[in-house]
């Protein structure tokens, strides 16, 4: 209950994008995962092993990078107690929300009743391992076992290649066009590294998505630039973040990525729910590339 002449908390929309456009006006992508200099390349982890989805990846990949936690994984404070464990006192924990829809039915003065649905997001509380004592041996941070990289970077080629998208490689640019529904890359070698041009592929590949035939995802956009391409963009920035999290691959900074800050903050200044709404775009885009591989369901 909010008290006389007391501010009324921001929504949680707000208090997310708030956050997010902190570290963006200090020139720090938050959905950068934080765990690839200790070789754990994934996206968070509920208690169970499972990877969280959407915004709430954004959200705890954000807290890992600023508070240094060095684990994937998170956990409820009673998760926490169910497996014998604690949360050391003070610990800070961090909000992670869930969507939900609110059933509503309302009688007409005719007297016929209609049913409508609002979607509502609903928060709640984890705290990473790092914060909690006495968890069970299976949570203790394992050594790193040395790793063929040409192994990872096999799997990223099938991976891609499963898709079935019409790639092609020249030139210095890498862009999808909708209109001959191709996604143009710079030839291999051109890249810093393998890592580098599978998550710039992962970006274009976000784009494909977007198609009419696919996911027919259109934000009104008409010319390079506008307000339609910089959330488009932004939701191809979070899908490059999340493949790369699914295939183990580190995702470095691209080169131009300051050209889009000022325009992603403009957006994110001007609609509150759009970072949730770009995650969610983000994570079916990624479940569509992840359906079309063999033995998907």
């Amino acid at each position: 209950m909010t008290r006389p002449n007391e501010p009324a908390r921001p929504d949680i929309h707000t208090r997310i994008t708030n956050q997010i456009l902190a570290q963006l006006e200090a020139g720090v992508r938050p959905w950068i995962q934080p765990w690839t200099s200790t070789g754990n390349v994934s996206r968070p982890l509920r208690h169970d092993g499972t990877p969280y989805n959407g915004i709430n990846v954004v959200l705890l990949w954000s807290e890992a990078a600023s508070r240094g936690f060095t684990a994937p994984t998170w956990m409820t404070f009673r998760q926490a107690l169910a497996l014998g464990g604690h949360v050391r006192k003070g610990e800070r924990g961090s909000t992670v929300v869930y969507a939900n829809t609110l059933v509503r039915t309302e009688t007409s003065d005719a007297g016929e009743e209609a049913t409508s649905r609002i979607p509502f997001l609903k928060a709640y509380t984890v705290f990473n391992i790092d914060q909690i004592e006495d968890l069970p041996k299976r949570y203790a941070p394992q050594p790193q076992l040395a790793i063929n990289p040409e192994v990872r970077i096999t799997e990223a080629e099938a991976f891609f290649a499963a898709c079935r998208a019409d790639i092609r490689h020249g030139g210095g640019m890498a862009f999808y066009s909708s209109g001959p529904d191709i996604v143009q890359m710079p030839p291999f070698e051109s890249f810093r590294d393998a890592e580098s041009y599978y998550a710039t592929l992962g970006h274009e590949m976000t784009h494909w998505t977007r198609h009419s035939s696919r996911l027919d995802r259109d934000f009104g956009r008409q010319r390079h630039g506008d307000e339609g391409y910089a959330r488009e963009e932004l939701v191809a920035e979070l899908g490059a973040a999340f493949l790369c999290a699914d295939l183990g691959l580190a995702l470095e900074p691209r080169e131009d990525h300051a050209a889009y800050l000022a325009s992603w903050l403009q957006v994110l200044r001007n609609d509150k729910r759009f970072i949730v709404s770009a995650a969610a775009h983000a994570q079916r885009a990624v479940d569509h590339l992840h359906g079309l591989q063999p033995g998907a369901a």
